[in-house]
């Protein structure tokens, strides 16, 4: 009997393998431990680490308060930077303004990579204008640059004020049947989805195609706040499923546009003043017998086209939304912005509003830019680093560390009384902070990659504006923490800006 308890010749002995394998285990949580702390040194940070997932529960669970940790750490230490470990990979938190440059100056191959989401590459796919370097980045931003020409720019405004005019519309009428307050943050989330498809690519979406658009998108933004969990059944899965769609889906778009174009059509969207350019370049390459250019083919074009609607939809439904929270605690800014665009703009017009007299609202573009300063809607902007880099003098980046520079952060250094809503500070000739602390105003970037549609994006906020306060009057629904920000991915007021609205012209707009 007691040789049947003795293991069988053949077969492992099942407690010492267990006594194996937990020595193995212990041996490895030993060693990132040390791997830890030999790439943190002398930074702040926690001094252990949760074995792999790091402090990923805290950042999935409360983001503003993780960050503000280590924004808090990095201040207080004086260094200006800050140390953390999430799902395998060692952070770097960056506060300072003049390191968050030298990261920014510093994006090539044996650098800095700006990868936009930590899980960016498994998410947002190969295609991504954020992945480039060099010669090939260049070339593709030459591509890009007829998209925000004055006169381009001057098409996509009538688009989006009739986009905008349609949601306010819809808004003002919800407010009038329920009586109840609005919160905002996903009337605007619908309202700039509709404006980017329609500026985007307007005439080659069917109404379909922008149903399941927006259904993909949703699950997009789930999965970028989900764990990366890439399996079935995952919020993170189902998000890289749905941008495959949508880039087939805008890589369409791009098709059609090349044919349209091709036949001498008139530029209508986006995706038409690029196609301009790319078809006649192809063709020319075709005549040649040369191969076509770099950056044409449909589902590459398409690729590019899904960067554009990320950076414009969930950043500027955050711009959107701090901006009438702060008109609204602002009642003096709220009335020189209406008498500025009163003295350009009825609603009564019939018409919309040009170009020129867009352009000429100099307060409200202040308000718009002190907006973006306030609350940059992208706080962090993740990069990794593709080799060793010495940061300071004291501290060298280890190669395959995550950095965040905090463009959020360096919007509270250097300014003036930075915690204050003040849009004088864009607005006065004498003071002059735009350009007296110009490199502290990081919302859209800088260097090489610095965002190339942020004249678009502060057009559309501007407009947004401007259309607001001329149609409706309206109320915060004031609690306590409104205002606290939150990640939704990014930052909005904690309670999605709730509002009470009214309808403020004689006649509601329509052109």
């Amino acid at each position: 009997m007691v040789e049947l308890l003795l293991p069988a010749a053949g077969f492992p002995d099942l407690r010492a393998a267990a006594q194996y394998l937990a020595a193995a285990v212990a041996l490895y949580f030993l060693v990132e431990q040390l791997s830890y702390l030999r790439k943190k040194g002398p930074l702040p940070g926690p001094a252990l680490v949760v074995p792999f997932l790091g402090s990923v529960a805290h950042m999935v669970r409360d983001p503003a308060g993780f960050w503000d940790a280590q924004a808090a750490r990095a201040r207080e230490s004086g260094s200006g930077l800050a140390a953390d470990f999430l799902i395998g990979r060692f952070v770097v938190f960056i506060r300072d303004s003049e390191l968050s440059h030298r990261v920014f100056a510093n994006v090539r191959p044996d650098a800095f990579h700006l990868i936009g989401h930590p899980f960016g590459k498994r998410l947002f796919g190969d295609h991504n204008l954020i992945y480039m370097f060099g010669e090939d980045h260049k070339d593709l931003r030459r591509r890009i640059a007829p998209n925000f020409t004055p006169r381009a720019l001057s098409t996509y405004a009538a688009l989006q004020q009739r986009v905008v005019l349609a949601h306010l519309g819809r808004w003002l009428d919800q407010t009038a049947a329920t009586g109840e307050a609005t919160p905002l943050r996903v009337p605007c989330r619908d309202m700039n989805l509709e404006t980017s498809q329609t500026v985007f690519v307007g005439p080659y979406l069917t109404e379909k195609a922008r149903e399941r658009f927006a259904k993909d998108y949703a699950l997009f933004n789930v999965g970028l706040m989900a764990m990366p969990v890439d399996l079935p059944g995952f919020a993170f899965r189902r998000a890289r499923l749905a941008v495959a769609r949508l880039v087939r889906t805008l890589g369409d778009c791009a098709r059609q546009s090349k044919a349209r174009m091709r036949a001498g059509a008139e530029p209508e969207c986006l995706v038409d003043y690029w196609m301009q350019d790319t078809v006649r370049e192809t063709d020319e390459a075709a005549t040649a017998g040369k191969p076509p250019p770099a950056h044409t083919d449909d589902e590459e074009l398409g690729g590019f086209l899904f960067d554009f609607l990320f950076a414009a939809q969930d950043a500027s439904t955050s711009s959107l939304c701090w901006a009438v929270s702060a008109l609204e605690s602002h009642p003096d800014v709220l009335a020189r912005v209406r008498a500025e665009v009163a003295a350009v703009w009825s609603p009564e017009s019939g018409e919309p509003m040009t170009a020129e007299k867009i352009q000429g609202m100099r307060y409200t573009q202040a308000v718009a830019r002190e907006v973006v300063r306030y609350r940059p809607p992208a706080t962090l902007v993740p990069h990794i680093a593709g080799e060793p880099f010495q940061l300071t003098e004291w501290y060298t980046v280890p190669k395959g560390a995550i950095v965040f520079p905090s463009v959020y952060e360096s919007s509270f250094q250097g300014f003036p009384t930075p915690d204050a809503f003040d849009p004088e500070r864009f607005f006065s000739e004498a003071r002059r902070e735009d350009v007296a602390y110009k490199r502290n105003f990081l919302a859209f970037g800088a260097g090489a990659h610095q965002c190339v549609g942020q004249r678009y994006a502060l057009n559309h906020l501007v407009l947004f504006l401007a259309l607001f306060v001329s149609v409706a009057d309206f109320k915060r629904d004031t609690t306590e923490g409104c205002d606290d920000p939150v990640y939704m991915p990014t930052i909005v007021p904690r309670d999605g800006c709730s509002v009470y609205l009214k309808q403020r012209c004689a006649s509601f707009p329509s052109f």
